[in-house]
């Protein structure tokens, strides 16, 4: 039986079927939860562009535009650019998800603008993460098929990067959403049952990078062990 890459059985092909499932119970979370609380509107009328306008006065940013993105779940903020840009979804709705999400790009912005540490480490950790993302794979598969096992380690090790990256992602993203929930409370932009909505959806897709990190490490601890059993092999 052999355990390398791409020759036979691979039983460390569990790891990643592992970490596929928990993201996509993540995932499936953060959708049904944010459809949920989607059909309930503010109280007060707000739309999700408002409130994140209204935040981001509040902050003293005037220089970030707010946009709209097409979409489901796929908004952000783009310190780059001074962009906050929300989905179909999210962009003029009235639903407490919708609020809840436009907060939290705003508690991004409002990160941005403090010059709050792990996000400016986030951003230095991107092109790493990119070198990492796009070149470890072929590395260790080309270490593996040639049987140069220190050639698979390097790729190991710039894989290595994508997982640090989305360890940094954790505090980020806690960050931001701790910071939404706290002003939809203290400017009374949400109240009761709705802020607890509001808290559910953020949970939920705080729970998505949670499930991101685990399954990278899955991944690998996979690499690990296909490099480590080639060199006990060689």
């Amino acid at each position: 039986m052999y355990y390398g890459y791409g020759f036979g059985y691979d039983p460390t092909i569990i790891l990643v079927l592992i970490g596929a499932l928990i993201s996509g119970l993540a995932s499936l979370n953060v959708r049904g939860t944010f459809n949920k609380y989607s059909k309930i509107r503010n109280y007060r009328g707000y739309t999700a562009n408002q409130v994140a306008e209204q935040i981001l006065h509040a902050a003293g940013i005037y220089d970030v535009r707010i946009e709209r993105i097409r979409g489901n779940l796929t908004d952000h903020y783009s310190p780059n650019e001074k962009v906050l840009r929300l989905s179909d979804a999210t962009y003029g709705q009235t639903s407490v998800a919708a609020i809840g999400v436009a907060a939290h790009e705003c508690g991004h912005a409002i990160q941005h603008q403090e010059g709050y540490a792990p996000l400016k480490l986030r951003a230095a950790s991107v092109p790493l993460a990119n070198i990492g993302s796009w070149i470890s794979w072929p590395v260790i598969l080309i270490g593996l098929l040639i049987g140069y096992t220190p050639l698979a380690q390097l790729g190991v090790f710039l894989f290595t990067f994508v997982v640090a990256f989305q360890l940094i992602t954790l505090p980020v993203e806690f960050d931001a959403s701790a910071r939404a929930l706290r002003i939809l409370d203290q400017d009374n932009i949400l109240e009761g049952d709705e802020h607890k909505g509001a808290t559910k959806v953020l949970k939920a897709a705080a729970l998505t990078y949670v499930a991101a990190l685990f399954s990278t490490i899955l991944q690998l601890l996979r690499l690990v062990l296909l490099v480590n059993g080639r060199s006990r092999r060689d």
